[in-house]
């Protein structure tokens, strides 16, 4: 070889050299951008809002109140920090309400998020179907927040249940539906699939997708504190116009808002003292 072919293939061996580090260089600042994106993207704070957390009262005159195990709902693979299962039965009637209430104060992403596996998904996969109604969501006041219920009709075994779920997310209500699993709900409902069947039809759902995006157009917090609320009662009637004022009247009664920031000094401390040693 003589000196000037030694000189080009040497001259060619620093360029690929170069777009290398250029390739590597590049692909570092992408992934360094998707990673701090979502931190100053998903900001947008209401500041003419309060923000809370709704503590779940099991007091309420006229009702028996008594506790179901959290790891036997349907919610069980949530692993919330703090959570709450009943069911209230009306003292002389006959009437029942049942109420779950999930809190994780500190966002954990090896975690299912709190508002991935709704009861779309959970319910259906645990047997139940799910039974078009109107309206599918409906927005209530709760102690002055404005929050928007996912509304539901799910039938297993000819018992029908109206079911209402909603949350929200750094003590404000989310801007966005949680209608994420509903077509997903349908679809497993009808053909009972399981695992990777139900796993992939999620994937390329449209309205899985969704809540994603709406949050992304409004700027509204994905990540963050986040309460996961259910409430729901026996169906008995067609219209569901009794179901509904039950359900809608009994929010206020069961929820009591509490002062956010106090709730989440309350629960680091707790930590801290049932933190191990170093």
């Amino acid at each position: 070889m003589n000196a000037a072919e030694g000189s080009r293939e040497k001259g060619g061996e620093e360029r690929a050299g170069r777009r290398w580090l250029v390739f590597s260089g590049a692909l570092s600042l992408f992934l360094v951008v998707l990673w701090v994106f979502p931190k100053f993207w998903y900001t947008r704070w209401d500041s003419r809002v309060e923000p809370v957390w709704f503590a779940a009262r099991t007091n309420i005159p006229g009702w028996r109140y008594h506790s179901l195990e959290v790891d036997k709902s349907a919610e069980r693979l949530l692993r919330a920090d703090a959570a709450l299962a009943g069911e209230f039965v009306e003292e002389g009637g006959s009437r029942r309400v049942r109420v779950f209430s999930a809190k994780r104060y500190k966002e954990n992403p090896n975690l299912i998020g709190l508002f991935v596996h709704t009861p779309d998904r959970c319910w259906t996969q645990a047997g139940w179907s799910l039974q078009p109604v109107f309206p599918d969501h409906v927005e209530i006041v709760v102690h002055g927040v404005r929050l928007v219920f996912e509304r539901r009709l799910f039938v297993k075994a000819g018992h029908r249940e109206l079911v209402y779920f909603g949350g929200l997310v750094g003590g404000q209500a989310v801007p966005y539906r949680l209608d994420h699993n509903l077509d997903v709900g349908i679809y497993v409902a009808m053909k009972r699939l399981h695992g990777e069947a139900g796993a992939g039809k999620r994937a390329f759902d449209k309205r899985f997708w969704g809540r994603v995006w709406d949050s992304f157009v409004s700027r509204s917090r994905l990540y963050g504190p986040k309460q996961f609320l259910r409430i729901s009662t026996p169906a008995e009637g067609e219209s569901l116009a009794e179901e509904d004022a039950l359900l809608q009247g009994f929010l206020e009664k069961w929820l009591k808002p509490v002062p956010y920031e106090e709730e989440l000094k309350t629960w680091r401390a707790r930590k801290r003292e049932t933190a191990p040693a170093a």
